[in-house]
């Protein structure tokens, strides 16, 4: 899904600049050639101290402004900068100011399951209100719930769809052959979905957390044996979760495993688990920058550029964006 800035006449609610902090400037330069337009000038430096120092370079003053900064790894540097970068905007007189953070850092603390335990994800949400967004854009939260966090509006955009094409041509209408598998209880809104755009079964893992990033397979609800089977989640972190779980399947029975998953995290030695795997390919889409030397083989990134290039220019031109939506949600 391409932008088209020049569909005939429109309203734009303020002349639309794009900028970016150094998270994903790469994705941030696609989307500004899809939308026909430059990235704003903006320094980004640090004090000798580490602090974050900015400089819009060009004037904002009532234009609709939009900043590219997913909050991943370094967290708390990229979250600073897109505060940073909001306040900096709000004090210039942007008639507008909206957050696009593709991917939401925080978002596993969404409630207190224990005692003396934070929120985080509300916390987040606080920052960025009183930072001065307008307005919030993202991609597939770890818990939808973390919309209601907000006090303003949300727009939450999902790569499911996206992301399944990239099997349509082998995998659409097999049930006898493929299998789309949650990887926990609470995945599997994301696998349904999923596995309706291809006409797919899916099965479900049972397991348990006995802490952070470890998890144990206890069962799989529905039939995986002798299919390929694609493994679908919204982010791929330690990557000890979801390669266990398709080695599980693997030995006990499943022809082959795919990971799919919005964000790529791979935090610590995830790439080298996956490499060492049985999954056969990795799929995620570009809401986190990847590093060089952890572009391997069996990893395929697709971009989100076109579909929130396409959210950016109906947001600035008043039109619907219900379309963009899962199922038109």
């Amino acid at each position: 899904m391409t932008s088209n800035c020049n569909r005939g006449s429109y309203i734009q609610r303020g002349e639309l600049k794009l900028l970016t902090g150094n998270s994903n400037r790469k994705l941030a330069e696609s989307v500004a050639k899809h939308l026909g337009v430059e990235l704003t000038e903006a320094d980004i430096e640090k004090f000798k101290d580490g602090e974050i120092s900015i400089k819009i370079n060009e004037s904002i003053r009532g234009k609709d402004v939009f900043i590219m900064q997913p909050t991943s790894n370094p967290t708390n540097d990229n979250l600073m900068e897109l505060l940073i970068m909001i306040d900096a905007c709000r004090r210039a007189s942007a008639g507008y100011v909206n957050a696009i953070i593709p991917y939401y850092g925080y978002a596993r603390q969404d409630r207190k399951t224990r005692g003396r335990e934070p929120i985080t994800a509300k916390l987040v949400a606080n920052l960025l209100t009183v930072a001065g967004a307008d307005r919030v854009i993202t991609m597939d939260l770890h818990a939808g719930q973390i919309q209601g966090y907000f006090d303003i509006p949300v727009d939450h955009f999902s790569a499911i769809r996206h992301l399944s094409t990239h099997f349509k041509d082998f995998a659409y209408d097999r049930p006898d052959e493929f299998v789309v598998v949650s990887p926990d209880l609470g995945g599997v809104r994301r696998a349904r979905e999923f596995a309706d755009y291809l006409k797919l079964p899916i099965a479900i893992i049972e397991k348990r957390r006995p802490k952070p990033n470890v998890s144990e397979v206890m069962s799989v609800i529905g039939d995986f044996k002798g299919k390929h089977a694609i493994i679908v989640d919204d982010m791929i972190d330690t990557a000890v979760t979801i390669t266990n779980a398709g080695d599980f399947l693997i030995n006990s029975g499943a022809k082959d495993v795919y990971l799919v998953a919005t964000h790529g995290v791979f935090s610590g030695d995830a790439i080298d688990k996956i490499n060492k795997s049985n999954v056969k390919e990795v799929v995620i889409t570009d809401t986190i920058a990847l590093d060089e030397n952890k572009k391997i083989d069996k990893i395929t990134q697709m971009s989100i550029a076109p579909l929130l290039s396409e959210a950016i220019h109906r947001i600035n031109t008043y039109e619907s964006i219900s379309g963009l939506f899962v199922d038109g949600r």
